[in-house]
């Protein structure tokens, strides 16, 4: 598995936070939600996005948006307006002013607003994504990207807009699915846009000797892998590889190898039936000892620290 699939194959949507939102002009939306990652598709009309301390960014019916939390940020019919409307934790919407407005606005299967016309209207999609694998992901993000319909997100798009209103058995399963894909779609065809400033491992997947290194690192990570043992696996010199892998993914082989064990186990240590003993297996350590020494370096804190905050 390439680089992008192994990050994309971590913690998967599971009982989403999915909603179709008609809102008729004016409105103003304040998202505090605190999200790891939230999919914003217009479907029809326009909406605006509107970061703190950025410009706005308008989106057209077709065009898709990816924010990387936590930060707030505002989406209107015009930049210009004032919110009306809070996102809070967990979803909750309320007034500026904190009176409820789940029910008042609810227009039934996953359906939310106060528009009656649906001028604007748009797809979300909440991702609450703690795991470290996915966070290695996302910290190579920007704060906020928008694909243009001409990206060729419809299809996507216009599918997930027929299913995401249907109260059918197996429906969540279904929907998470569809935002897993829209989603791995958006950030592939974002990486792959000249100018857009992808992170050296993705931009190295095309190059014949560090892709194979990554597919390597990726596919088999418990291997007791060593320069000399990944030149070998891909036929060029030990110096040749460490060369050429630091100057395009922008750090050592075993560098970028040790970030990516810390990462999985990261993701492992919330699963609370794995001993410390069976998560470095896992990830390619000998023993607890030698994997609390390497994460505390890392994180800051032992693994069994960093279960218990991840678990509360």
């Amino acid at each position: 598995m390439d680089a992008l699939g192994s990050l994309l194959d971590g913690p998967r949507a599971h009982g989403a936070f999915l909603l179709r939102a008609v809102l008729d002009p004016p409105w103003s939306l304040r998202v505090e939600d605190r999200a790891a990652v939230t999919v914003l598709a217009a479907t029809h009309g326009r909406a605006w996005l509107v970061p703190d301390g950025a410009e706005p960014v308008c989106l057209d019916a077709g065009d898709v948006a990816v924010v990387r939390g936590p930060n707030p940020y505002t989406v209107a019919c015009d930049p210009g307006l004032e919110p009306t409307v809070v996102i809070q934790p967990g979803q909750r919407s309320t007034t500026t002013d904190g009176d409820e407005i789940c029910t008042t606005w609810s227009q039934g299967v996953r359906t939310w607003g106060s528009g009656t016309t649906g001028r604007d209207t748009m797809l979300i999609g909440v991702y609450e994504l703690r795991g470290e694998v996915s966070g290695r992901l996302l910290a190579a993000l920007p704060p906020r990207l928008v694909l243009p319909r001409e990206a060729g997100q419809a299809p996507l798009v216009s599918l997930l807009e027929t299913e995401i209103d249907r109260d059918e058995p197996g429906q969540e399963v279904v929907l998470d699915r569809l935002l897993d894909l829209l989603l791995i779609s958006v950030l592939r065809t974002w990486f792959a846009r000249p100018g857009s400033e992808a992170p050296g491992w993705f931009r190295a997947q095309t190059d014949p000797v560090v892709g194979q290194t990554l597919r390597l690192m990726h596919d088999e990570p418990t291997l007791p892998w060593t320069v000399s043992a990944l030149a070998s696996r891909v036929g060029v010199s030990r110096a040749a590889l460490a060369r050429r892998f630091t100057e395009l993914v922008g750090e050592p082989p075993m560098t970028y190898l040790t970030g990516w064990r810390l990462a999985l186990a990261a993701e492992a240590l919330r699963d609370p039936e794995l001993t410390l003993d069976a998560v470095a297996r896992r990830v390619g350590y000998g023993t607890a000892f030698a994997l609390s020494t390497a994460f505390k370096r890392a994180y800051g804190v032992s693994p069994s620290q960093y279960r218990l905050t991840r678990l509360a």
